[in-house]
C-alpha cells in the first residue's frame, strides 16, 4: 500500500484543516495509507520520510527548521512525491529559499485580493495530468507568484484583471499548475485553494487527485528506470 504523510497548520486563514480532511479522504478513496501531522515535527525523522510515497504540505507562513528542510528535500530527491496548493505549499515558509527552490516558486502577491473572478486556462500538451480537464473559471484569489524557469506549466492565468501597480506592464501569463523534478523525486503545485470550497470544485479536486498520483508513482518509475537500459526509453512523464 502507497504511504502518504499530509502536515497542516500555519495561518488559519487558509483553512488548512478542512484542506487536509479533504486530501486525506481522496487520498484514501486512491487506496493511500494516510498520516495526518498537525506539526512539523513530523518532518523531523529523514528516515522515516524517505519510506514515503507521497508528501502533502497543508502549511501558510510558518518557520521551519533548516534540518526539516533538509529532511524533506532528501527524501524527494530519493523518489518520494510531493504535492501541494496554494498556500500551503507555495507560501509555506517565505524565509527558506531552498524550500522555495524544491517546490518551483513562491508567493508574492493577489491583486485585489478574494474574490476576483478570473479564468485558469488549460494548456493542453502531451501531460496525461490535464487530459480531458476544459478551462474552467474561479471566484478567490488569483496568486501572482514568482516561478521557476525549470517548471513545465500546465495551466495558467492571464494577469492583470485586478488594478494595481503591475498593471502597466503587458498582460503576462501566470503559471496555475505545475510540475517539476528535484532529484528522482516528482513535485506538482496547484495555486487554487484559498479556502476548502475550491479545493472542492470538482475540476482543482480532480487536478489535485492526478497531481498526487502523478507523484506518489515517481518512486516506483525512479526504481523501474535504474534497473537498465530497457526502462531508458520510457517517456518523461512517465518517469
Amino acid at each position: 500500500m502507497r504511504k502518504a504523510l499530509i502536515v497542516w497548520g500555519g495561518w488559519d486563514g487558509h483553512e488548512p484543516r478542512q484542506v487536509a480532511e479533504l486530501f486525506q479522504s481522496l487520498l484514501e478513496k486512491e487506496g493511500f495509507e494516510v498520516t495526518v501531522s498537525d506539526t512539523l515535527e513530523a518532518f523531523a525523522d529523514g528516515a522515516r520520510l524517505k519510506d514515503l510515497d507521497l508528501i502533502v504540505p497543508v502549511w501558510t507562513m510558518g518557520r521551519i527548521e533548516q534540518q526539516w528542510v533538509n529532511n524533506v528535500s532528501e527524501a524527494v530527491q530519493a523518489g518520494v512525491g510531493l504535492a501541494g496548493c496554494h498556500g500551503g505549499m507555495c507560501d509555506s515558509f517565505r524565509d527558506n529559499v531552498d524550500w522555495q527552490f524544491m517546490t518551483g516558486g513562491q508567493w508574492v502577491a493577489h491583486p485585489g485580493n478574494d474574490g476576483v473572478e478570473y479564468t485558469v486556462n488549460v494548456k493542453h500538451s502531451s501531460s496525461p495530468l490535464v487530459e480531458g480537464v476544459e478551462d474552467f473559471q474561479v471566484k478567490s484569489e488569483q496568486y501572482y507568484l514568482h516561478v521557476d524557469p525549470a517548471n513545465e506549466v500546465l495551466a495558467t492565468t492571464r494577469f492583470p484583471i485586478a488594478p494595481g501597480p503591475h498593471s502597466l506592464n503587458k498582460a503576462v501569463d501566470m503559471p496555475v499548475v505545475w510540475t517539476k523534478r528535484w532529484g528522482l523525486g516528482r513535485v506538482y503545485y496547484n495555486s487554487l485553494g484559498h479556502h476548502a470550497d475550491i479545493v472542492a470544485m470538482p475540476p482543482v479536486t480532480e487536478l489535485m487527485r492526478r497531481g498526487f498520483l502523478w507523484c506518489a508513482d515517481g518512486k516506483s518509475a525512479a526504481s523501474q528506470a535504474a534497473k537498465g537500459p530497457a526502462y531508458t526509453g520510457m517517456a518523461d512523464n512517465q518517469l
